[in-house]
């Protein structure tokens, strides 16, 4: 990344920037801030305060439990998040990193949140690992970077009357959270704020088809705003249904059947399917079996459902590791960017939003927004340069990444990890989780036992099958003691 500034108004900045960064950490351990409780509640204050509040820059309310391991009075206070970390402390911390549970391959990257230099590098070997799922960190960066953090995606219904029998057109408009119903939550969510639903989409519908007198309809169904391969040719085919669907700029529940079901061949057709019948519950009868394809030009809309924000679906993707949605937000980024809502549009996109915000590839190369992809090849100091943009007081639309990552020890992908090593790193430490056969990676922020706050990212892509759940054990130590060490 460029230069910073160095005035003292901007250092003033960085330190007020780490002092809030190191509660929200603390915060992030208690009890009232497990999954999306941060998201809820500063939806509440931006509706107080009415104009769009940037949540780095306040703090949670007193009434957050801290756990005793991580009470503000076991830190120094917060040093400048810029501050020169002391590299042999820093290795010292990472001295699970070498166990042979590991494999052969192991790459990692550390340093202060505010900076441009690396405290810690080691990139013996190739200077590249497959990412796993830690690349939905560059995912969601590029995305709010390209959307922003209020932009949402509406999901309409379009009436052409001028036929025999008048068409109505359900359009896609790429929401990756569409419900079948309200309260039903996608598999695995514990929190959908702002959640639409084809429930709520056919009875507001319904309502407008019975005032202009249509009571049968045809019905049509467009999922034309993404194109190209719905699911990546580097995929396994073991991933499809497990891991994801087809993508698909129309679906329900993310194109499975019923909650932690399996795919469906077509998730637009099913899409479709799921909304007649609940247009027929309604008393509007729909002529035939729904088809693909877009509204006439005479067509007017006569029924919308909207997404929650791209900021809630981050904090969504990054706690849980959501693939499916991680797919969505990079066609939105290649829309948005390239004009092209495909994964290869998307890759660009991130390539872009990268170069301009001054991060170097290092020989990186990214095919899709979840980290499924085997092909995916990423430098660990590439991660950290995100985390430090996302920090950036001059990117606020990026913190939303900052604080949808899982907290060790307490929430999302983290709640039941970082048990084994060094106590005091539980709760000081936020990041994301990397898991592919061989391969485990984390990617996060730490404050440690000094105050001092750093972005890092550690991987190892050459894990024998047997060492997975030791490799991990092995990594999680290593990032436990950076919130641990006095670095």
């Amino acid at each position: 990344m460029g230069k910073r500034d160095r005035e003292p108004g901007a250092g003033r900045a960085r330190r007020v920037l780490a002092g809030v960064l190191v509660i929200a950490l603390l915060a992030g351990a208690g009890v009232a801030w497990q999954t999306g409780w941060a998201e809820r509640w500063w939806d509440e204050l931006r509706a107080d305060a009415g104009d769009p509040a940037d949540p780095a820059a306040v703090a949670p309310p007193p009434s957050v439990d801290i756990p005793p391991v991580v009470a503000p009075a076991a830190l120094a206070p917060a040093a400048d998040g810029a501050a020169v970390l002391n590299r042999k402390a820093v290795r010292q911390a990472l001295a699970p990193l070498d166990s042979p549970d590991l494999g052969r391959h192991v790459i990692a990257a550390v340093g202060p949140l505010e900076g441009d230099g690396l405290t810690y590098e080691a990139t013996e070997g190739a200077p590249v690992a497959i990412p796993a799922s830690t690349t939905k960190i560059v995912t969601s960066a590029a995305a709010l970077f390209l959307l922003g953090p209020e932009r949402t995606f509406a999901t309409t219904t379009l009436l052409d009357t001028s036929g025999t029998t008048p068409r109505l057109v359900l359009v896609g408009g790429g929401d990756p959270l569409l419900a079948r119903a309200p309260g039903e939550p996608a598999s695995g969510a514990t929190y959908e704020p702002g959640r639409a639903d084809v429930r709520t989409l056919a009875r507001r519908t319904a309502r407008a088809l019975k005032q202009s007198g249509s009571t049968t309809v045809e019905l049509g169904y467009d999922d034309s705003l993404f194109s190209g391969p719905a699911v990546h040719p580097s995929w396994r085919p073991d991933y499809i249904p497990d891991e994801i669907n087809p993508v698909s700029a129309l679906w329900v529940d993310e194109g499975r059947p019923s909650p932690g079901g399996g795919a469906v061949a077509d998730p637009a057709l099913e899409a479709a399917a799921t909304f007649a019948k609940e247009l027929a519950r309604r008393g509007i009868t729909v002529a035939g079996a729904p088809t693909r394809g877009p509204a006439s030009a005479a067509a007017t809309e006569v029924g919308r459902v909207t997404s929650p924000t791209v900021a809630q679906i981050v904090q969504r993707l990054i706690e849980v590791s959501d693939n499916a949605v991680a797919e969505v937000l990079l066609r939105h980024a290649g829309l948005a960017d390239q004009g092209d809502g495909s994964f290869d549009g998307g890759r660009r996109a991130v390539e872009r939003a990268l170069a301009v915000n001054g991060i170097d590839l290092r020989g990186s190369v990214l095919y899709d927004g979840s980290g499924l992809s085997r092909d995916n090849r990423l430098a660990p100091g590439v991660l950290v340069d995100v985390l430090r943009l996302a920090a950036s007081a001059d990117h606020p639309q990026l913190r939303p990444l900052l604080t949808a990552l899982p907290v060790a020890g307490y929430t999302g992908s983290l709640t039941d990890r970082m048990d084994t090593g060094p106590a005091a790193g539980r709760g000081r430490v936020r990041a994301k989780t990397g898991t592919l056969t061989g391969v485990t990676s984390l990617a996060g922020i730490a404050v440690d036992a000094d105050g001092h706050l750093m972005a890092f990212a550690l991987m190892a892509d050459k894990v024998k099958k047997v060492k997975g759940l030791p490799a991990r054990v092995a990594m999680d130590n290593a990032a436990a003691g950076l919130g641990a060490c006095l670095c």
